[in-house]
Parts: structure tokens; C-alpha cells; sequence
């Protein structure tokens, strides 16, 4: 099994996504780190890396409408 990306842009922004098989039947999706910057984003868990992507992107979405400033 092979880690699969993703792009999402939410809120103007453009996000990458990897999921990355942690068992048979198990994926972990997290925003790719980018060298330099922090992360501290939980990870998300699904059956396939689609759905633990739209677990992730629909967090992302959720937390983008809620924070100060979103449109």
C-alpha cells in the first residue's frame, strides 16, 4: 500500500493532505508538513484514505468557518 495525496483549498487556502496506510484495513490522514513550520494537527483515521481525507478536509472546513475573520 502507498501513501495517496490530496490538495484541498478551504478558505482561500490550498492545504496537502497525505494518507498513509497504518494497517490493512486502517489509513491515517495529515496535513503534509512543510519544512520550517510547526505542526500540531491531530490525525484523522478511516477504513480508506479517501475517507479519512474527508474527515480531515470536512475538520479543516469546520474549523476555518469558526475562526475570526472567515467570511
Amino acid at each position: 500500500m502507498s501513501t495517496h495525496r490530496y490538495q484541498e483549498t478551504i478558505g482561500g487556502r490550498v492545504y496537502h493532505i497525505e494518507a498513509a496506510p497504518v494497517h490493512a484495513t486502517r489509513w491515517r490522514a495529515q496535513i503534509v508538513r512543510i519544512p520550517g513550520m510547526p505542526t500540531a494537527l491531530m490525525p484523522f483515521y478511516g477504513a480508506t484514505p479517501d475517507e479519512a481525507a474527508r474527515q480531515l478536509t470536512a475538520w479543516l472546513i469546520r474549523a476555518h468557518q469558526n475562526s475570526p475573520g472567515a467570511i
